[in-house]
């Protein structure tokens, strides 16, 4: 169905449509088109147009006697050609930046912040997704004894992020050939992308003599070391805001949402395409997770140097749009100032 085939008068009636039934989550009759939007023609006028549309795939009438709501190609053609986002206030601009940093500058701190800001804001389920550090460029490495049986591994790239592990070691290693693994490893390694590194690093290790014990044991743990974060990069705020939506009345749709969303691999890789950056809209059953079809996504990018992750909200189809977008964007842009160190908050 292409937008271009749509009249004025549809594209409107459309756009009318969409707009009542988000404030109201009533099916939208042709009367309260008619009336509330004053357009100047009669209720049924507005209805044969309605039939246009629902002939079209853009709407539906989920009981004959009922008015009609949108389709997900509806809201798709809203949010691709229709939207009017809103402007944010000073004020508004502000609450999330000032929310955001109260916390302290810690990636955890400020996304798990952040998750509650969008959530509480826009009264949806706010989600965030710590960067993705295989992206990131290897700036350097540090091994910390932590006791005889556990070494510290400390991974910090290039934009300043850095994450830290624990590894267990079967007996103690001195301070000395420690030193030497670690001078080792950041001659070999540094410069190269975490994830080349966890592909590569049994090919780029496989001549060094000397402390091959702990060689091996890094080449062993390389999954644990090089790779992104699991769950424990995932931040959820707001699941008590989707309660009180009328779509989730039945409470076993909220469980099975709640499920998903635990699950920290599932949600990020529902969120893996937004990395990409920009801003992405996800609708109804252009989710993957059957799960999740009766929602929409709104979520945006965040940068930290070479690296991203992502912010956003996950609600019913029937959301607002128009501010939400402008929420996740403005909150995204909050992030990547917060996480750089940027000092200019002008917008």
């Amino acid at each position: 169905m292409a937008f271009e085939n749509l009249t004025e008068r549809e594209k409107q009636i459309l756009y009318n449509l969409v707009t009542h039934y988000i404030m109201s989550a009533d099916p939208v009759g042709s009367r309260v088109i008619a009336n509330r939007f004053k357009m100047g023609i009669s209720s049924a006028t507005v209805r044969n147009t309605l039939q246009d549309l629902e002939e079209v795939g853009l709407v539906e009438q989920p009981h004959t006697s009922s008015g009609r709501v949108p389709t997900d190609l509806g809201y798709r053609v809203y949010v691709d050609y229709l939207l009017k986002p809103d402007d944010l206030t000073l004020a508004e601009k502000e609450t999330i930046r000032q929310s955001i940093l109260k916390e302290g500058r810690g990636v955890n701190e400020i996304l798990g912040q952040t998750c509650r800001v969008l959530g509480d804001i826009t009264q949806q389920l706010g989600v965030s997704i710590a960067p993705r550090f295989e992206e990131g460029i290897l700036k350097r490495l540090e091994l910390i004894p932590v006791t005889e049986e556990r070494v510290m591994v400390v991974v910090v790239v290039r934009s300043g992020l850095a994450r830290s592990l624990i590894i267990e070691i079967e007996t103690a290693i001195p301070e000395n050939s420690l030193r030497e693994v670690e001078a080792i490893l950041n001659e070999r390694l540094a410069g190269l992308t975490l994830g080349t590194i966890r592909r590569t690093i049994s090919e780029r290790l496989a001549d060094v003599s000397g402390s091959g014990r702990l060689i091996k044991l890094m080449i062993d743990s390389k999954d644990k070391i090089w790779s992104d974060y699991g769950a424990e990069g995932i931040h959820i705020h707001g699941t008590d805001h989707l309660v009180q939506q009328p779509e989730f009345a039945d409470i076993t749709k909220i469980t099975e949402l709640v499920k998903v969303l635990q699950d920290g691999k599932v949600l990020s890789e529902f969120l893996s395409d937004i990395h990409a950056g920009g801003l992405v809209i996800a609708i109804g059953r252009e989710n993957r997770f059957a799960e999740i079809m009766n929602c929409s996504l709104v979520a945006s990018s965040y940068q930290v140097g070479s690296i991203s992750g992502a912010v956003g909200i996950i609600g019913p189809t029937r959301m607002p749009y128009n501010k939400l977008v402008s929420v996740v964007e403005y909150t995204a842009k909050a992030i990547t100032d917060a996480l750089s160190g940027a000092d200019d908050k002008k917008d």
